[in-house]
């Protein structure tokens, strides 16, 4: 399992570096074609996702089953619980858009295109909420939760090994044990790599971005072709050795040490950085975005989520899908080709949980944690735009640094300076726990669930290969290379993931069935079954 994924990812990196033009070119043709022709796709499947996370939920028979065997407790306290599915999940895109996307939604949304609000005006504000929240919602959670659900259902209760393959036992059985369970693990590996490497792409401008802020050096960013400040290719290199080297010894150290107690330093430092929002900020203007923006999203909820922009031949059919893919359509591709990481990862955290239990925590309580971020942040930077204090000084900066610009308006000099190192050493600790977490994720999937310690050597091999997917793509086309090869990465596992929704639910409609007749519902249950009936 380990040889493949190994040779596909180190081919795209050599093809990266020795072939950086033509490498890009492909990247783009490739990325064209998917888009236009996948589009549909991407956002149809995540609305059926969304659907069937709830209705496992809230269904009250399928609510009680347990993720594992009955009656057996979680692991991990839900405060640690929390903590982890935030941390690894989307901390370190959250810290990059809670400033970002709410400002470039306020700029142009299709609100603004279609010319019913005036950009960067009051009126705005509203629905810039109301698409930012849409895509940091449910879309994002549902996904991972129903990923997770199916790995660890299947997995925990059948006795089988942590890992894709056996998500899908329900559909193809013993099939899976052989090559196309091999296909599906390897396809699952290497989109978990390229959708780390998106997030950790972003983690690592910020980073940089957060590290100028604190007076390390104007070595650190240059301007790129649009004048905009943007990591030098050193402070890239420099950025991942540190951040790569300290995830690399945290995995080393498994997930109840290392990551446990990151996640843990998260969730203080992200509570502490909200207070600050909430009380020098706009914090009565971000909590009245905060609940006019979730009822906007819950009501506008099933249209946003169904709705594809299509071109009839207009400027502003021609904006309203371009608007839709680099939004929407990435940000659907980015939490599928998440998923696998993500997904299995919650899976291995999470026994001992009922689905319903498991599916609100997972979908409702990190989506309410990123709603609280965005108002704040995202708010705050809006207030301070509208009022005049920022003088454009927010908008006019590049998305890794509007965080950072935002305090900087803020706050005074000496404040914004200690401020921006806190940010600093949030998104340092954000990017070892994802890194680290990935790292794990990987190694389980290619051991076939086996305890991620004895493997040390794999570990330093895909610590080292992830830095060198991000390094390479960074310097080679910035954040869009790392986006593109992530979107073609996602496709071939997005059809895996609708494998996983099925198999599921028929996971859970048998177990109800065998329950219903007394029939055991799990391998421990069925052995013991087996040994009485054969005593008796």
């Amino acid at each position: 399992m380990t040889i493949p994924g190994k040779i596909i990812v180190s081919l795209i990196i050599m093809w990266a570096i020795f072939f950086p033009v033509r490498a890009m070119q492909a990247l783009q043709i490739a990325n064209s074609t998917i888009i236009s022709s996948f589009s549909g796709w991407y956002v149809y499947l995540v609305a059926a996702l969304i659907m069937v996370c709830f209705a496992l939920a809230l269904i009250p028979q399928t609510g009680t089953l347990r993720i594992g065997a009955p009656g057996e407790k979680p692991e991990f306290s839900r405060f640690s619980w929390f903590s982890m599915l935030f941390g690894a999940g989307i901390g370190i895109g959250m810290l990059t858009y809670s400033t970002g996307e709410p400002l470039a939604h306020f700029v142009s949304n299709p609100d603004i295109i279609r010319g019913t609000v005036e950009s960067a005006s009051p009126e705005a504000v509203r629905s810039a909420f109301m698409w930012t929240f849409l895509h940091w919602g449910f879309g994002a959670w549902c996904t991972y939760a129903l990923v997770g659900l199916a790995i660890g259902y299947v997995a925990h209760r059948r006795g089988l090994p942590l890992t894709i393959r056996s998500s899908l036992a329900p559909l193809f059985g013993k099939v899976l044990s052989g090559l196309p369970g091999h296909i599906v693990d390897v396809v699952a590996v290497v989109a978990t790599i390229l959708g780390v490497a998106v997030t950790m792409g972003l983690g690592v401008q910020q980073f940089v971005a957060g590290l100028h802020r604190v007076g390390m050096g104007d070595w650190l960013m240059v301007a790129d072709a649009t004048g905009v400040q943007t990591a030098s290719a050193a402070a890239i290199v420099l950025a991942l050795l540190v951040l790569v080297g300290a995830s690399t010894l945290s995995a080393l150290s498994g997930v109840g040490k290392g990551i446990k107690w990151l996640s843990n330093i998260n969730m203080a430092l992200s509570i502490g950085l909200l207070a600050l929002f909430a009380v020098f900020g706009s914090g009565l203007y971000g909590l009245k975005l905060l609940g006019v923006g979730i009822w906007d999203y819950f009501v506008s909820l099933p249209a946003n989520s169904l709705t594809l922009f299509s071109s009839d031949g207009s400027d502003v059919g021609e904006a309203l899908v371009q608007w839709q893919l680099d939004w929407s359509v990435f940000y659907w591709a980015w939490w599928i080709a998440f998923a696998p990481f993500v997904g299995m990862f919650i899976a291995r955290i999470s026994r001992g949980r009922t689905i319903r239990e498991y599916v609100l925590g997972v979908a409702l309580v990190p989506a309410l944690m990123c709603f609280l971020w965005m108002g704040l942040a995202g708010g705050t930077a809006i207030d301070l735009e509208l009022s005049g204090a920022a003088q454009g000084e927010i908008l006019s900066t590049g998305i890794s640094s509007q965080l950072y610009a935002t305090i900087g308006v803020l706050l005074s000099p000496d404040v914004a300076l200690i401020v921006s190192g806190l940010v600093v050493l949030l998104l340092m600790t954000y990017l070892i726990t994802s890194v680290d977490s990935a790292i794990l994720i990987v190694n389980t999937i290619n051991g076939a669930g086996e305890d991620e310690g004895g493997r040390r050597y794999h570990i330093l091999f895909w610590g080292f290969a992830l830095a060198f997917v991000v390094g390479s793509m960074l310097i080679l086309g910035g954040i869009e290379a790392i986006r593109i090869t992530m979107i073609i990465g996602a496709l071939p596992f997005s059809l895996v993931v609708l494998l996983m929704c099925i198999s599921i639910i028929k996971a859970v409609v048998f177990d109800l069935i065998r329950k219903k007749h007394g029939v055991p519902t799990t391998a421990e249950a069925c052995q013991e079954w087996a040994e009485a009936r054969s005593e008796g």
